[in-house]
């Protein structure tokens, strides 16, 4: 990547906790390096994932972790080599024999965003070496369909069949299923006890997955990396807490909300006060599973959870694919203070298997800095991997652009290292 690619910097002066965070990294890099490795090697990476990333000036925390991530459309193209390679590592990791695979998309095929994502995705799987078809659970998609896209390329999607054991398309049956589907609507019969290798498996999906669980797993690697590279782990994580059920609608569990939404608001201000940091905390409840940035509430004091008018009950009462949502995690808003164009961005930073590929800054005009951007109206910017993130130079200052994008990595693998485990967990 050349010179002039822009890096945005920073609005806040370039000095303080976020140089010390930088700093110590730089000064670890070995160390972390080898421990990244020993980990891998004790707990295999997911085949991918993308985590959304909030660099508050005085922190850089995960607040979200995707395993079955879209948006490679909106990747650099001249790191396509990079996401080629890891593909390939990956299959060989998972499948060694494979060179059929069959990948298993979202069913929603108006989404022409997604839908060049998947295009992006197949063609990354097709130069790594591998023979690739499109087969969709979507109800709607009978036969043969071709869609074409304004990319100017398109994509054949064909209706997923099952005999036996394994799941195929008109004359292919694939050595390996890779699912880009996240479950929200729960696991497919049809994929349900396969002789064929799943991947990511059917038990990571939404449909069992809990974000309050995967963020208790980055906790513990948040606190081994701190010790390792002698910082505060609240600098590298979200404080968070969770209730039981919840029903928005009726009311219920909003008593159990309140009180952990003040506790969880007190502790942070404990840190804001140790750091110096003069603003006023801010927490985001979220619905416990599911993506798309949906079902997710800004709060700034306890008492807003208690008086919801009926719309903001009815946005928190329904997550993707209209499912009823009953369990949320209440998290650290951790305000972000990147600015593209001067609106709020965040980063978004891509991994297949152990290597960061890529990412993007998700850009908001409408949004502020302690908002959710992950919201209609983002807009997506490649993000400028100078020397690509895992380079950095300590000869330079700890916010050059390859050392403010090689914290960006490592933050983004310590919620990796944090999905494998919990992958693991599952058995």
């Amino acid at each position: 990547m050349t010179e002039h690619a822009v890096v945005p910097h920073l609005t806040t002066a370039q000095t303080g906790p976020l140089l010390t965070i930088e700093r110590h990294l730089l000064d670890h890099q070995t160390g972390i390096e080898t421990w990244f490795r020993d980990r891998w090697r004790e707990t295999p990476p997911p085949f991918y994932a993308s985590v959304d990333l909030r660099n508050a000036g005085f922190k850089i925390s995960p607040v979200d972790t995707n395993l079955f991530p879209a948006g490679f459309n909106n990747l650099s193209p001249a790191f396509l080599p990079l996401c080629v390679q890891a593909v390939q590592v990956a299959m060989q990791r998972v499948c060694g024999e494979a060179c059929r695979v069959l990948l298993v998309p979202e069913s929603h095929t108006r989404n022409r965003f997604y839908l060049e994502s998947l295009a992006t995705l197949e063609a990354i799987l097709e130069q790594a070496g591998y023979e690739v078809r499109i087969g969709t659970i979507n109800p709607e998609i009978t036969r043969e369909t071709v869609i074409e896209l304004e990319s100017g390329r398109s994509l054949r999607l064909e209706p997923l069949r099952r005999e036996g054991d394994r799941v195929m398309v008109e004359g292919y049956t694939p050595c390996l299923v890779l699912l880009n589907n996240d479950l929200s609507a729960g696991r497919p019969e049809i994929l349900e006890g396969l002789s064929q290798p799943v991947v990511p498996p059917l038990a990571i999906g939404w449909a069992n997955r809990l974000k309050s669980v995967h963020f208790a797993h980055y906790r513990d690697v948040a606190n081994e990396f701190a010790r390792l590279v002698e910082l505060d782990p609240w600098l590298l994580q979200p404080l968070f807490r969770n209730c039981g059920e919840v029903d928005f609608m009726k009311g219920e569990g909003v008593g159990c909300l309140h009180v952990n939404t003040e506790k969880l608001l007190r502790e942070i201000r404990a840190k804001y006060e140790e750091y110096g940091i003069d603003q006023e905390p801010v927490v985001f409840v979220k619905a416990d599973s599911g993506t798309y940035g949906m079902g997710v509430m800004t709060v700034r004091h306890a008492d807003e959870v208690l008086a919801l008018n009926r719309k903001q009950r009815t946005r928190m009462s329904k997550s993707k694919e209209g499912l009823r949502i009953s369990n949320v995690i209440i998290q650290e808003g951790v305000p972000t203070s990147e600015r593209v164009d001067d609106h709020a961005a965040e980063p978004v930073v891509y991994m297949i298997d152990r290597y960061v590929v890529g990412g993007f800054y998700r850009v908001h005009a409408e949004r502020g800095e302690a908002d959710n951007l992950n919201a209609p109206g983002m807009r997506f910017e490649p993000l400028a991997f100078a020397e690509s993130c895992i380079t950095p130079d300590p000869a330079r200052e700890p916010d050059a652009g390859p050392n403010r994008f090689y914290a960006y990595g490592v933050v983004a693998r310590l919620a990796l290292l944090a999905a494998a485990r919990e992958l693991a967990a599952l058995g």
